[in-house]
């Protein structure tokens, strides 16, 4: 059993090896990504069980014990890696129902599918690190993939944002590395089992300092305020598929890490109160910024700024409860925040753009796509009984436990944060999928309400006007008749059916997390009860090599 731990990390790795070999031969590239990741995904369930039933597994590399890389999974770990591995192949398989002209465009088939894999290799390698370098190694990896997967096409607008997002992390490995050098030379060790152990030792001054560095590291990874204004200036530009597994998945790394750090390493910390001001600040500034857009994929951006707020409000709250409910929050948020651009992501295909001005008239248009879009919005919104409400539900019952003027602060600021979000969506729901469409109002506005169809003779002059018109409404830009004619041709089939099966299989899988929410939430009691015991450093070291 413990050898599973580490086929999360190398099936995506050979996958990745695998594809690279094959750029000419997109079939099977595609296959071999599917099959990694189902892999992956077998696996995960496979750890969630037995870790649910048997406590943390461990397993040193090459046996090197207690040099070695070691492997841990417990109820978190194989927790977040499932869903990361049903979100995974949810993108993937999206991914895979673009058209060939779109592949070659958004996502070029011999270079996506190997970055794509080491992306969700570095994810699983962050998850079941078990020291701290090995962690530093996983967040390089994301970050090599995640340049490359960002700026996909070589647009302007990828370059600038890929260049914002590589400054940024390469910012944040360089002090990762420096805190893990401070560590060492404190303790002596990286390993975190053995961390927990000789950090009491230390001072508290440079425990304090220590744990600083970390939490600063971290923040930048997971878009905490004050160190989150990249996050929206980077994910809007990159491709559909790319921007939904940034969103669901990486920041999510960086919060994993803070939970990881602050109850093994820091249960007895003081910046509880830091953390809840971070959390309130990152809610509030966060869906402030999303309410003022525009545009559906940076609102979208800021709306993920803003819900870390709630997980960093759990984890700041340092009880049981909020340890509990952020667990099932960041369940359920790997999954919104992904099939929301996705959804965006079939939007901009159907309408030609995500900025709202240039949509409307999609519930006529399109309503299977609204459909779609209301169900995890509303979630996203938090309404009952959908899984962010009962996430929600839970924050606020552990902040009442807490009771400090603090912790009411904060809860009122989750309050008016999901109130804040749920306008931002019904924004997006009335300028997008309600009133007239783009080309009515363009033929109202141009008078040309009697203007020839779509698929009128191109000789014409009035043809090629009103299929000027279209094609404008949708948002598509154009430098000749023949160009014209693909783009149009290609918004007749505006949702191919293996796109629309993602993405509704990924709004079930969401709509599950609320079926199941009891058993899942037991089970995210389950898991915060073992961050509070010393089940982890039980299972890595043995009593005599602690």
């Amino acid at each position: 059993m413990i050898n599973l731990l580490t086929l999360p990390v190398l099936l995506p790795l050979l996958g990745a090896a695998l594809a690279l070999a094959l750029p000419k031969k997109p079939r099977l590239q595609r296959s071999v990504s599917i099959l990694s990741l189902t892999a992956v995904l077998v696996v995960a369930a496979i750890l969630m069980f037995r870790t649910d039933a048997d406590g943390a597994i461990a397993f040193w590399v090459g046996g090197w014990n207690p040099l070695g890389i070691a492997l841990v999974a417990d109820r978190l770990s194989s927790l977040m890696l499932l869903v990361a591995s049903v979100v995974a192949l949810s993108v993937l398989l999206f991914a895979q129902g673009q058209d060939e002209d779109e592949v070659r465009r958004e996502t070029p088939v011999s270079i996506f599918h190997p970055a794509f894999l080491l992306l969700i290799a570095g994810v699983a390698n962050a998850f079941l690190a078990g020291d701290l370098f090995n962690l530093f190694v996983g967040f390089e990896i994301l970050l090599f993939a995640s340049y490359v997967l960002l700026t996909l096409g070589g647009t302007a607008d990828r370059i600038r944002a890929g260049t914002t997002y590589i400054v940024v992390s390469l910012l944040s490995s360089a002090l990762f590395l420096t805190a893990i050098a401070a560590i060492y030379g404190a303790t002596g060790t990286v390993n975190l089992a053995m961390l927990s152990v000789r950090l009491s030792d230390l001072t508290g001054p440079v425990q304090l300092l220590l744990q600083l560095m970390l939490l600063v590291v971290f923040g930048i990874k997971a878009a905490v305020f004050p160190m989150s204004a990249w996050l929206p200036d980077s994910y809007p530009t990159a491709p559909a598929p790319v921007t939904a597994v940034f969103a669901g998945l990486l920041t999510k790394v960086g919060v994993y890490a803070i939970i990881r750090t602050q109850t093994l390493l820091f249960p007895e910390s003081d910046l509880s109160g830091l953390l809840l001001v971070a959390s309130l600040l990152t809610m509030l500034i966060g869906i402030l910024g999303a309410v003022a857009q525009v545009e559906i994929k940076r609102m979208l951006s800021f709306t993920l700024v803003s819900h870390l707020g709630y997980m960093v409000m759990g984890i700041g709250l340092a009880n049981h409860a909020g340890m509990a409910a952020t667990i099932y929050y960041t369940a359920h948020h790997i999954t919104i925040q992904a099939v929301l651009f996705l959804v965006a992501g079939l939007i901009e295909r159907h309408g030609g753009t995500t900025h709202l001005d240039g949509l409307g008239g999609l519930m006529k248009t399109a309503p299977f796509l609204a459909v779609l879009f209301l169900v995890p919005a509303f979630n996203l919104g938090g309404i009952p009984p959908l899984s962010g409400f009962i996430g929600k539900l839970g924050l606020l019952v552990a902040g009442a436990q807490v009771g400090t003027p603090l912790a009411w602060v904060v809860m009122v600021g989750g309050v008016a944060t999901s109130l804040l979000t749920l306008m931002a969506m019904v924004k997006v729901w009335n300028r997008a999928f309600w009133g007239v469409t783009p080309q009515e109002r363009a033929e109202a506005k141009a008078g040309s309400g009697n203007a020839p169809a779509e698929g009128a003779p191109s000789e014409g002059a009035d043809a090629l006007h009103a299929r000027a018109v279209a094609a404008s409404s949708m948002g598509v830009v154009v430098e000749d008749e023949a160009d014209l004619a693909d783009e149009i041709e290609r918004r007749k089939n505006p949702m191919p059916p293996l796109m629309a099966a993602a993405t509704t299989g990924l709004v079930l899988f969401s709509l599950a997390l609320t079926v199941v929410a009891g058993p899942l939430m037991s089970y995210a009691d389950r898991a915060a009860s073992h961050l509070e015991d010393d089940s982890y450093v039980s299972a890595v070291l043995p009593e005599g090599d602690r």
